[in-house]
């Protein structure tokens, strides 16, 4: 029986490069991850892409109708990423064209966030909306936003995936990517948080992570830092006390800026949002000037899994295929 016709999502991030031959209605017919990082050359993860859509091709006995690269930065949909200082040595180097002619296939760019808020939209918690934004919580924080029905896009863009480069701390001491210091991008990410808890424990504050940190400090991830919490661990309850503060306060800038009717929240981070999404619902209902004052804005966790930059990306290269952008 053949299989039905699909297209090729990726999700390249800081260390992993995941990616699926999705169907029209989001159904994943084949997954992979490979490593992606600073360390590797943009040719060799040009030549990982290639190799990946080989496989979806030899496996499913046909080709991909179009492939969609998402990735972190300002993003060409023509080129690849033209501006991404750190993170990977992707900027300035031409993925589509090198993958159009290495693949003989239609091949787009996208900015991750952006795709975010695609994917929500197609397959997951903001179908049915016409305003809604999505953030995702991860190494950054990125974000997608629909207004009036509309995905935010410009010729710089940028457009409605910068909003975490909002300054909320000025007087931080740690600086963005962006060089201003205290934006969200840097106090609400789930790396912050592990950052946090290690300024601590650096300074010999006592926690169950003590010996954890002197035997390895990257060790003391975010999810270590959630393990710890789980063990009442003081330095960990009050370091996710404040993170889940400065989420909060993000949260409610987002609501000022877009007026969304849902905030979906995707990424690493969430999947300790038990220990910290009612807490920031509450901040945003008390603190967000709104009409209605009383009516809260919804926010939810995503439900797509760790492929929802997969889907995001599959979402985009069907949305151009049907020419409904």
């Amino acid at each position: 029986m053949p299989h039905p016709e699909y297209v090729a999502g990726f999700d390249i991030g800081g260390t992993r490069m995941k990616s699926g031959a999705v169907t029209r209605d989001g159904e994943i017919l084949r997954r992979d991850v490979a490593p992606s990082g600073f360390s590797l050359a943009p040719r060799t993860l040009l030549h990982s892409i290639a190799d990946s859509i080989q496989s979806m091709r030899e496996a499913l006995g046909s080709s991909p109708l179009y492939v969609v690269l998402g990735f972190p930065g300002a993003v060409d949909p023509g080129f690849g990423v033209v501006l991404l200082p750190g993170k990977l040595q992707v900027e300035g180097f031409p993925f589509v064209p090198r993958l159009r002619e290495a693949t003989r296939l239609p091949v787009a760019a996208e900015n991750d966030g952006r795709l975010s808020i695609l994917a929500e939209i197609r397959y997951g918690k903001a179908r049915g909306y016409t305003w809604a934004v999505s953030i995702t919580l991860g190494t950054g924080v990125g974000s997608g936003v629909m207004l009036d029905g509309r995905v935010l896009r410009d010729p710089r863009l940028q457009f409605g995936t910068q909003a975490s480069h909002i300054v909320q701390e000025a007087g931080s001491q740690r600086r963005c990517i962006t060089g201003a210091r205290g934006t969200a991008n840097i106090l609400c990410s789930a790396t912050a948080l592990a950052v946090a808890v290690r300024d601590g424990l650096c300074r010999g504050l006592p926690s169950v992570l003590n010996e954890a940190y002197f035997d390895n400090p990257h060790a003391v991830d975010f999810e270590a830092v959630i393990e710890a919490v789980e063990k009442g661990d003081p330095l960990c309850l009050d370091a996710l006390a404040r993170w889940t503060e400065n989420l909060g306060r993000f949260l409610v800038s987002v609501v000022h800026m877009y007026a969304p009717q849902i905030i979906v929240l995707s990424g690493g981070a969430t999947k300790a949002a038990r220990h910290f999404l009612d807490s920031v619902r509450a901040h945003v209902l008390r603190h967000a000037y709104r009409y209605p004052v009383d009516a809260p804005v919804p926010i939810v966790v995503s439900g797509l899994s760790t492929y929802s930059g997969v889907l995001g990306a599959a979402a985009r290269a069907w949305e151009l295929l049907e020419g409904t952008e």
